[in-house]
């Protein structure tokens, strides 16, 4: 069965085209079946839920003030800092250029329903390019009062061909910024209690928001886990992350260079993240995930790869988590596998999205997931 989720649409009356590579349409990863199964039927319920919610912030969103974020128009923010955190990788911190009230309802439906994100706009070229905001967890810097103003974090890579990383890297502190949304780019349905992540670079950034979003949701009788599977090219992204789990096998090659159709060794193993030592800073997205580890102790895992160690995330790495499932488990209590990052390592893990008639869809699996006992997990590409 095909489904969908809310589709904002990508242009504006001034023509914006947008470059952005996430989804505006979803559809199942399997064949449409002839009558409905029951995994269907909660991606179809998942979808409703993500319309209703998505007009209801909608609705909110259409304030009196110019400084409340909307799908429809694009609101001014203003750049706070821009902190670096490697080489080609950024904080950026930005507040509404006017205050609105309104945000503060936006971003918590928003929140709410799982991973969203949001359109920059690069002025001069007429295009845009989605962003996943970073929640706000208790290694966040940012003050009572700087959420209550309705500040938003990004971790942005500038890529050299990306024009509108180009271009936000080279704003000063204090420019205008203007984003649109926010866009759902996945729903976490009420009643996921397990989610594998497999993000690839900066598409840590949606874990991080998967996290935020299913770990709100722990009561005493409710406690959803997640395990986060984080692929990194560069060390300074990730330094002074320690794998939680037992040390995986060393696939043959990355994805990077098994996407390019070329090998690469892994005889010589050097020392995996887990052994840099913790008298180095670690990483804001590392602090991050240390403190949504502390907040719910247990429910939480994060695993670390990195392609400067020959270490890369393989088959056996994911099998340990799909094949730990509990016999005795409630079968209405669901899992996820979200897979998030570079379109290459999409491809190389679930398989590449598809276009048809204007959409992006989510394309049949493939992959490396494809290669495993999935039983009852549903899988969905960011």
């Amino acid at each position: 069965m095909k489904s969908s989720i809310p589709s904002f649409c990508c242009r504006c009356s001034s023509g914006l085209r947008s470059t952005a590579t996430r989804s505006r349409r979803y559809a199942s990863t399997s064949a449409p079946p002839p009558s409905a199964s029951p995994k269907s039927r909660w991606l179809g319920l998942a979808v409703v839920s993500a319309a209703a919610a998505g007009a209801g912030a909608y609705i909110r969103s259409q304030s009196p003030s110019s400084g409340t974020l909307n799908q429809e128009t694009f609101t001014k923010y203003s750049l706070v800092s821009r902190e670096p955190v490697s080489a080609t990788s950024s904080l950026f911190t930005l507040r509404p250029r006017y205050h609105s009230d309104g945000n503060y309802e936006v971003y918590e439906d928003a929140w709410r329903i799982g991973v969203w994100s949001v359109m920059f706009k690069q002025p001069q070229l007429q295009i845009g390019r989605d962003y996943t905001p970073l929640p706000t967890t208790a290694a966040t810097s940012l003050s009572v009062d700087e959420e209550n103003e309705g500040y938003l974090r990004f971790f942005i890579r500038k890529d050299p061909f990306g024009e509108v990383s180009r271009y936000l890297h080279s704003l000063e502190v204090g420019a205008d910024i203007e984003m649109r949304g926010p866009q759902i780019e996945c729903v976490i349905p009420e009643e996921t209690q397990e989610i594998l992540f497999i993000a690839g670079g900066t598409g840590i950034a949606p874990a991080l928001q998967a996290g935020y979003s299913l770990l709100n949701r722990t009561t005493k009788e409710n406690r959803p886990r997640i395990h986060i599977l984080w692929a990194s090219r560069l060390k300074a992204d990730c330094v002074g992350g320690e794998s939680d789990t037992a040390k995986a096998l060393v696939p043959s090659r990355s994805w990077f260079s098994g996407w390019l159709g070329s090998s690469q060794s892994s005889a010589s193993n050097p020392p995996a993240v887990a052994a840099v030592s913790q008298s180095q800073n670690s990483s804001l997205v590392v602090r991050e995930l240390e403190a949504l580890k502390s907040q719910y102790p247990g429910q939480i895992t994060v695993d670390y790869y990195l392609d400067e160690e020959n270490r890369f995330i393989g088959k056996n790495d994911l099998s340990k988590f799909i094949k730990s499932t509990d016999p005795t488990e409630d079968p209405q209590k669901r899992k996820l596998i979200l897979v998030s990052g570079p379109e290459g390592f999409i491809s190389y893990m679930a398989g590449p999205k598809v276009w048809a008639q204007g959409q992006e869809l989510q394309g049949p699996l493939q992959g490396m997931i494809k290669e495993l006992d999935l039983k009852d997990w549903a899988v969905w590409k960011l």
